[in-house]
């Protein structure tokens, strides 16, 4: 399978109304905001898109309506992940029935596999689809971690073709990239101030937060980057660090969706129970949002 996860994908959030349901005209807004914006995919029902809050058939229609927004003119990926296997081949199933191009599957979570099982639940997901897998670590929401050994193993089953590494430990993205050296699979950065050193060490881009707000940036690190400005690169990689730095303001749905309101595209609340931040986090992620040059002082 040469399916090749590169660049700056977005996990986009999900807009909702006031309801709590899908709204299908911000969620293309978003779209194509975020394609103007240069990014290399589209990533739907990732963590920022409180893929833990919806149903499978919700799941569904958030996976139609995202194919149908981007009509073709970027990959688009869907989080699969879910806490047994065959949740995750059921939801798997469904993400390819709509059309997608490419699966996340997150790692268990709550309850703790050993690498011998998770490499039976990602081996049994993989046999289930045709699609390209890309794994998930995300050790500080998960509690449970991908062994460098454990995806050595896993880059040779024909569809798992990367992983995401959201641990915010750098020497076991290195680790990953080391070992699956010669082998057809990428790392990808999930932290947005490491995409920059991902790419030095022979990454492949990063599925970022904070391109849902800052698209053109976050772009400029990779394009910048693979086309020999690595000083143009570097300093984009500067550019998003205070945005990633605002994320611990609240959980990363919120903060996010506050972010777009700012800037004008309503994508509404999160969900129940997490509510809006405080007017002084507000305020202080309008600050950053204006020295960054995406907010103009009359917007805030």
């Amino acid at each position: 399978m040469k399916f090749n996860p590169s660049g700056i994908i977005p996990p986009i959030v999900t807009p909702l109304d006031a309801k709590g349901q899908v709204c299908e005209g911000v969620l293309s807004e978003l779209v194509n905001y975020l394609i103007d914006g240069g990014v290399h995919g589209i990533f739907a029902m990732g963590t920022t898109g409180e893929f833990y809050g919806f149903s499978p058939e919700e799941k569904r229609e958030i996976f139609r309506i995202t194919v149908k927004a981007v009509h073709g003119r970027v990959p688009v990926y869907a989080g699969t992940g879910g806490i047994t296997t065959r949740e995750c081949i059921d939801l798997t199933r469904i993400a390819e029935e709509t059309g997608v191009d490419a699966v996340s599957v997150l790692t268990p979570m709550f309850i703790q596999p050993s690498q011998e099982e998770l490499i039976r639940h990602f081996e049994a997901v993989a046999a289930s689809i045709h699609l390209p897998i890309i794994l998930y670590n995300n050790l500080p929401k998960t509690g449970v971690t991908v062994y460098p050994e454990t995806v050595e193993r896993l880059a040779d089953v024909d569809n798992i073709v990367g992983i995401k590494d959201s641990s915010g430990d750098f020497t076991l993205t290195a680790e990953y990239i080391r070992r699956t050296r010669g082998k057809h699979f990428h790392v990808l950065s999930g932290r947005d101030t490491l995409i920059y050193a991902c790419l030095c060490y022979g990454g492949s881009g990063a599925i970022a937060a904070c391109a849902n707000v800052a698209p053109r940036i976050c772009s400029d690190i990779y394009d910048k980057y693979t086309g020999g400005d690595l000083k143009g690169s570097l300093e984009a990689q500067f550019t998003i660090a205070p945005l990633r730095i605002a994320l611990s303001l609240g959980t990363v749905s919120v903060v996010i969706k506050e972010a777009l309101q700012l800037i004008g595209i309503d994508t509404g609340s999160s969900l129940s129970p997490l509510g809006p931040m405080c007017p002084e986090g507000r305020q202080r992620l309008a600050v950053i949002l204006r020295q960054m040059g995406i907010l103009k002082c009359q917007e805030a």
